[in-house]
């Protein structure tokens, strides 16, 4: 879910630096883009992931043997 939104964030810095404009309050197209790279980054660390604990309880969720 987070890389869908970093994609869009993406999107609008995108629109915005090859427009040229800025909103008000400091917001450019460079602060999309590191918005993006945050919610990049917590994605890649797993958060907003959705996970089942199922059977055991571990972490692999299913163990071989």
């Amino acid at each position: 879910m987070l890389a869908i939104v970093a994609a869009i964030v993406f999107g609008l810095g995108f629109l915005l630096d090859l427009v040229g404009a800025s909103i008000p309050g400091g917001f450019s197209g460079m602060t999309f883009v590191l918005l993006g790279l945050a919610l990049l980054a917590l994605h890649q660390a797993g958060v907003g992931t959705a996970s089942f604990r199922t059977g055991s309880g571990n972490w692999r969720g299913r163990v071989r043997r």
